[in-house]
């Protein structure tokens, strides 16, 4: 029994194994998740570009690219930190939002109010237009037109004169397929020969049409506007208006569509323009 106390004792270790595949780290998984976000983003990009007009995507840009203003009340100018204040004696009367790239700041002095390139100030023959507007449209009282035929009566003061557009709507049209007036323009027709002894002024009239399909192997877009102007032409002048006032008679066809969708029924319309004497 002595010499066996001389041996070294016997230690059994025993390794506890857990049975399962060991993991490769979660890198891919963020990889994978910033991968399915892009491809999110980029399908939503596609899908913007292929369902908004012109006009609000320059508004959704604008939105991500927003103007931060550096102090309690924002610089009128370009710079960070130039510019006046949007209430400062010069900018405060300009439609109540200060400058803007429209009608900048460098366009005014301090004596003078408006800037007079801006056709809708000033002027006698500015005032005159004004008052077939508010004849027309009722915007100084009573409208010397009819409901009904407001609805087809835009009208706007531009650097070439008084511009009164009447357009058709998808339930009330100016024409038939072709050049035959309908009532509805009939009406109008007398209208702005009532409205026409309020100035001196020349007119043109331009007549245009909606997009014609592309099927067609004649496209009539012309040959129709130019008719309807025409005919327009005349029916002013059997209602009175002077037949030597008439300058210019022109047809677009569908090429200054005032809707994005060529075939709308908005862009078939007669555009009457007052002409300035200058």
């Amino acid at each position: 029994m002595s010499g066996d106390s001389n041996v070294a004792p016997v230690i059994i270790k025993r390794k506890k194994i857990i049975a399962a595949d060991g993991h490769h780290g979660g890198a891919w998984k963020v990889a994978y998740a910033d991968f399915v976000t892009a491809m999110m983003a980029f399908f939503m990009l596609m899908w913007l570009l292929n369902a908004t007009t012109e006009k609000q995507r320059k508004g959704i840009a604008d939105y991500f690219s927003p103007t931060i203003a550096m102090a309690r009340v924002s610089g009128g100018g370009s710079g960070a930190l130039g510019g006046d204040s949007v209430f400062a004696e010069n900018t405060l009367p300009r439609v109540g939002t200060g400058a803007t790239s429209l009608r900048p700041q460098a366009e005014r002095t301090k004596d003078d109010a408006f800037d007079s390139k801006d056709p809708s100030n000033g002027g006698p023959e500015t005032e005159e237009f004004k008052q077939v507007e508010e004849l027309l449209m009722g915007r100084g009282g009573e409208s010397m037109v009819a409901d009904e035929l407001l609805e087809h009566i835009v009208t706007e003061v531009t650097d070439e004169g008084l511009v009164i557009e009447f357009f058709e709507t998808s339930q009330a049209r100016l024409f038939d397929d072709f050049a035959q007036p309908t009532p509805l323009l009939e009406d109008l027709a007398l209208v702005l020969a009532r409205a026409s002894d309020v100035v001196t002024n020349s007119v043109a009239i331009e007549a245009h049409t909606t997009g014609y399909p592309v099927v067609l192997a004649d496209n009539p877009a012309w040959k129709v506007s130019r008719d309807r102007a025409e005919v327009f032409r005349e029916l002013v002048i059997d209602r009175g208006l002077d037949a030597q006032r008439v300058r210019r008679v022109t047809a677009y066809a569908d090429r200054d569509p005032k809707a994005e969708n060529t075939m709308d029924p908005r862009n078939s319309r007669i555009e009457v323009i007052f002409l300035r004497r200058n």
